[in-house]
């Protein structure tokens, strides 16, 4: 054996499962495919400006325990997303400017907003968070879309166009790519719409200090044994141990920790091969579609205006932006985000026309001044090999009611971590602690 435990994929979620692992006296090993740790979180120091930037996952909040307790665990700090002035909305071709959540729409469209909101959030609250096929008519509402429900719940387009931003800002996914229940869960395991899309008190209020990818980095540095650019090419289990073929050689482990999105692990060859449940439920879990542009200037000019540079649209290919300028506020920098089919559509196109079309949007939303950064950057996650999308896995119609209780399951010496299989905050890095966590736990209870 070259270890008791090895772990692959060396994001948050695994690198997380081997701190626990190793704290307990477990002989550790990690593998991890790219050349870097952090999956779907990556801090980049952009030439011109020197300015750190997360090009992946970034924002954490209070209502997140178990990420926050993992930064103060490792020393780290955050400092508070800017969110102070007016925000802007660009619906049915009006530009309404507004504090808070809603825009102030007309008082039908509020009317009719409010109360699919709340019925909405009534069908979340039934959703048992570890367990969602366990739901009241949860086959019923896993056998629609989410798209489905809202043309028949929402009386007004504006209704149907928040509906729609929020399954892109939330899910990088249109509301016809997923279950009604999986909107419904994912919806509940961050207490509601306001705790996914709000930033004081919420999921958005905080980021960190220097960058969220060095979460992974100081777990990681504190590990034995980890090793990059040993993609699994090949999982091999018996009755004494699983053996991890890399094209690096062959790494042997009495038990095995597999932490990367499901979507990946279709074409991975297992000896033998996974339960048929296991193997359709990791077939039927689409990547949400998301390209990160972000572009630099010498200072926040949008908030001598009042705004807070938080925008969401209905028209465009950046529907959603943020002030994410750095802790001391200079230089500025404007967040944009590209979800869903607008993400898949630009996802060919050379970079520098993608790059003109989001500072097209831009300058709409924030004036000329936006047409002339000191430097941008983009990440596409559709074309990450080792991620395949963001920000998570999508659960179609029908996966969570007959092939869900596969997600956790172990088989045999093979156990499951990662954000997709998060009991609370799915997708999101409090969902990959969480589960990393919980898979160390799994094979320390079993005396492993």
């Amino acid at each position: 054996m070259d270890a008791q435990v090895i772990v692959v994929g060396a994001g948050i979620a695994g690198l997380t499962a081997a701190r626990r692992l190793t704290q307990a006296g477990v002989q550790v090993r990690v593998l991890e495919a790219r050349e870097r740790v952090g999956g779907r979180t990556h801090t980049l120091r952009l030439p011109v400006t020197g300015v750190n930037v997360d090009v992946g996952g970034q924002w954490v909040g209070p209502n997140q325990p178990h990420i926050m307790a993992l930064i103060r665990e490792l020393g780290l700090e955050t400092f508070p997303t800017y969110d102070a002035g007016h925000n802007l909305a660009f619906l049915g071709g009006q530009r309404l400017k507004y504090r808070g959540l809603i825009p102030p729409l007309p008082p039908q469209v509020l009317l009719d907003y409010a109360l699919l909101e709340r019925r909405f959030l009534a069908l979340s609250r039934c959703v048992p968070l570890d367990a969602p096929w366990d739901t009241p008519d949860a086959e019923r509402l896993d056998a629609q879309t989410f798209h489905t429900w809202i043309a028949h719940h929402a009386r007004t387009p504006q209704t149907r166009a928040l509906m729609h931003l929020y399954a892109g800002a939330v899910f990088s996914a249109a509301p016809h790519e997923m279950s009604l229940l999986h909107a419904l869960t994912y919806t509940a395991h961050g207490g509601g719409i306001n705790g996914h899309t709000l930033t004081r008190g919420n999921a958005l209020q905080e980021r960190v200090l220097g960058g969220a990818q060095a979460i992974s980095q100081r777990l990681a540095d504190a590990l034995p044994d980890v090793r990059l650019q040993e993609p699994a090419a090949r999982i091999e289990q018996d009755a004494q141990g699983v053996t991890v073929h890399t094209p690096r050689g062959a790494h042997r482990a009495a038990h095995l920790i597999v932490a990367v999105p499901p979507a990946l692990l279709s074409g991975l060859p297992f000896e033998p091969p996974l339960p048929p449940r296991r193997t359709q439920l990791q077939q039927r879990q689409p990547m949400g579609a998301v390209i990160k542009f972000m572009a630099v200037y010498d200072r926040p000019f949008w908030r001598d205006e009042g705004l807070s540079g938080m925008v969401v649209s209905d028209r465009g290919r950046v529907t959603v932006t943020f002030d994410n300028s750095p802790a001391q506020g200079s230089p500025g920098v404007l967040l944009g985000f590209i979800e869903g089919a607008d993400a898949h559509a630009l996802a060919g196109i050379p970079q520098d026309t993608r790059r003109d079309l989001a500072l097209q949007d831009l300058a709409r939303y924030f004036g000329p001044a936006a047409r002339t950064p000191l430097e941008t950057v983009q990440r596409d996650w559709t074309a990450e090999p080792y991620s395949g999308g963001c920000y998570g896995a999508l659960f179609t119609p029908g996966v969570w009611t007959v092939f869900g209780p596969a997600l956790r399951e172990p088989v045999g010496r093979i156990h499951w971590a990662g954000a997709e299989s998060a009991r609370v905050w799915m997708n999101y890095m409090d969902g990959a602690v969480e589960s990393g966590e919980r898979a160390a736990q799994e094979l320390l209870a079993a005396g492993r």
